[in-house]
């Protein structure tokens, strides 16, 4: 059997591997997922996902790929494909980056013929041995909390030192450290940061996440 390698990968992993923070959008307000987006940007969160578990990801995604305020090398992606078809309208649409829940063949095979990089969900080891042979950029851990968290991941890394873990799923401020000194080059943080600000664009609550961005940006270059 040939040995597992990771393949090349686009520029995404690199932004990871020197910010270790990649802030995911959820939400069914497009108004209120773009100016999240544009207030994590700016804050100097360079990875932003959106995901596509409602229409509002694919607007939001489309309005902050045209949003020409957004600071230089800010990447956009979009998260939950879970189709051939949401690929390809994440890809048309500015996505530098596709995440998914899980492993999806028809996904991972857009983005490998697309050259977009596809950050692929897995939880056991069989799962990502499968992300990785099929063309995975990193293998997304998720869910991280539920499943035993940082010795868990310590513990899926042993075989697989080579492949690119980012844990997602439950990350508290205060686990930052924790993930990332057990192996993870990013973690990816959801609801922990954006709380109501998914469907609040008030001037208050952008300013609280932007404070929040600040936090989780210092706790993750910490010792870097």
């Amino acid at each position: 059997m040939p040995p597992l390698t990771v393949p090349p990968t686009a520029d995404v992993l690199d932004v990871l591997r020197q910010d270790r923070l990649l802030a995911v959008l959820r939400g069914s307000d497009p108004d209120a997922l773009t100016a999240c987006a544009s207030v994590l940007a700016h804050s100097g969160i360079r990875a932003v996902e959106l995901t596509l578990s409602s229409d509002a990801g694919l607007e939001a995604l489309r309005r902050s790929v045209a949003d020409s305020s957004l600071p230089p090398g800010t990447l956009l992606g979009a998260g939950t494909v879970l189709t051939r078809d949401q690929a390809r309208a994440a890809i048309d649409a500015g996505a530098r980056y596709l995440v998914t829940p899980g492993v999806t063949e028809e996904v991972l095979a857009e983005g490998v013929a697309q050259d977009v990089p596809v950050l692929c969900g897995a939880l056991t080891p069989s799962e990502a041995m499968a992300a990785v042979r099929l063309g995975a950029a990193a293998v997304k851990l998720f869910p991280a909390h539920a499943v035993g968290g940082t010795r868990y991941l310590r513990d899926l890394r042993a075989p697989f030192p080579d492949v690119p873990f980012i844990a997602i799923g439950g990350i508290a401020l205060d686990d930052v450290a924790d993930y990332l000194a057990a192996g993870a080059v990013a973690v990816g943080v959801g609801s922990p940061l954006l709380r109501e600000s998914a469907q609040d664009s008030s001037r208050a609550a952008l300013d609280a996440l932007a404070a929040r961005a600040t936090a989780y940006l210092a706790a993750a270059r910490r010792d870097a």
